[in-house]
């Protein structure tokens, strides 16, 4: 194992990683911008080193300085945690040219899994089933319409490169379909930098299931079960759990084979996340790959009794996955994870930036809170509102729901509005409350 480790990412993953990083006897190295200097992150690393100011261009992007901060505090390795340079090939293979290594997938294994339209022909090419789609990248909206019109309304236009949703626009009508697509190409370049986009045909009222893999150097290879991530708003997650109401073994069987041949065929080495639509008569499609660790990871390692942090750490030092003798995993258990935003869902879910006055976080048994703030902490308007996620888990769904229940009721955040409220009531939906969810639950269910 090497002796230090610089993490560059802010927020909740990084104080996550440099937690993962102690109890395996590394040293850590945060890098913050001017906006983030009093993040818990900055005060429980090591080492900390301010990178820039607070635009991520020209702090969390910025690959001179994250290697220059390496370089100068002698970290062997780096983490780039989720979001910001995590799925990004060039800057993985800039660390390794730097003689360093590189906490994530070899960077040929992001460029095929990362672009989504080269990610789906690969799958296609080794049987796993997919969405009808485009060839390729669509370059405007007259081939657009020709896609449309062979495979039928509704379609879904996708941002290649990147995820969340941005770049993302369901289209139900032709005549909606110009401004979809320039809407579209738009945000994923400002968004990714890239604005190309690919076409699929809109699956119906599908679930969003999601399968973690690991991958080690020795050729190694398992997943650790799904995830359902079918409650979204916008294609933006907001709840997680594991396992998925809608699988059973035979099921999960497949989705865990399907998804560990895309680890097989791109040589992929550490953590990652297989992403697949659920239609209502239990065939799956792959939708796209995740190559590094997700915000969601939590619940699966509540229901595995895993650390995906730490495995990562371990996989990146040549050292192979800690717990084979235990597979194939079963989940065991039920465990929900509530994304808690700095958001006000009483008014279209506007972010609210500010200070917090007043924190008091749950505890008890079977309640986790990963989080980067506290009291007095000021959040700031510059990055995504994620403030913590509250994972709870419980030997069935059933009390998974009521422990997340009563999670929720102790949380108390002053100061700055959040979306625990919104969570609150979703678990009082009986439709949530039966496992009877579909990636248009919030508009159906809540919003609507």
């Amino acid at each position: 194992m090497f002796d230090k480790l610089l993490i560059a990412n802010r927020g909740e993953v990084a104080v996550r990683i440099v937690r993962a990083a102690r109890e395996l006897g590394v040293r850590s190295v945060v890098v913050y911008s001017e906006a983030d200097s009093e993040t818990l992150a900055v005060r429980l690393a090591d080492e900390t080193v301010c990178i820039g100011p607070a635009p991520s261009a020209q702090s969390y992007l910025n690959f001179a300085a994250i290697i220059g901060a390496a370089s100068s505090r002698g970290a062997q390795a780096i983490h780039p945690g989720y979001g910001f340079l995590a799925e990004n090939a060039a800057f993985a293979r800039a660390v390794k040219d730097n003689d360093m290594i590189w906490v994530g997938p070899p960077p040929e294994a992001i460029e095929l899994m990362g672009d989504k339209s080269t990610a789906r022909a690969t799958m296609s090419r080794i049987g796993v089933p997919t969405v009808p789609g485009s060839d390729g990248e669509v370059s405007d909206a007259r081939e657009a319409a020709r896609f449309a019109e062979e495979v039928g309304y509704p379609i879904l236009i996708k941002a290649s490169a990147g995820g969340g949703g941005k770049g993302m626009r369901e289209v139900h009508a032709a005549a909606d379909l110009e401004s979809a697509f320039v809407a579209a190409q738009s945000e994923a370049q400002a968004a990714f930098g890239n604005g190309a986009v690919y076409l699929e045909k809109l699956v119906a009222n599908p679930r969003h299931v999601e399968i973690q893999v690991l991958a080690d150097t020795h050729g190694n290879a398992l997943h650790l079960c799904e995830r359902d991530c079918s409650i979204q708003r916008r294609h933006q997650k907001l709840l997680e759990e594991a396992p998925s109401p809608a699988l059973d073994a035979a099921l999960r069987q497949r989705m865990g084979e399907a998804a560990l041949a895309a680890v097989r065929e791109v040589s992929y080495e550490g953590a990652g996340t297989v992403e697949f639509l659920l239609d209502a008569d239990g065939r799956f499609y792959f939708m796209e790959m995740n190559t590094r660790v997700q915000v969601e990871h939590p619940v699966t390692e509540q229901v595995t009794q895993t650390d995906i942090i730490k495995e990562q750490l371990r996989i990146a030092a040549g050292e192979p996955i800690s717990f084979l003798a235990r597979a194939p995993l079963e989940p065991v258990g039920h465990s929900i994870e509530f994304r808690i935003n700095a958001e006000d869902p009483d008014a279209a879910f506007m972010p609210c930036p500010g200070t917090i006055t007043r924190l008091m976080l749950p505890g008890g048994p079977g309640v986790r809170v990963d989080t980067h703030v506290y009291e007095g902490y000021r959040v700031p308007p510059t990055y995504d509102s994620l403030i913590a996620k509250l994972i709870v888990w419980g030997a069935d769904r059933d009390e998974a729901i009521a422990r997340g229940r009563r999670a929720l009721d102790e949380l108390v955040v002053e100061g700055i509005k959040t979306t625990a409220s919104f969570h609150r009531a979703l678990l009082d939906v009986d439709a949530f409350k039966q496992g009877d969810v579909q990636t248009d639950f919030i508009e159906r269910h809540v919003l609507g």
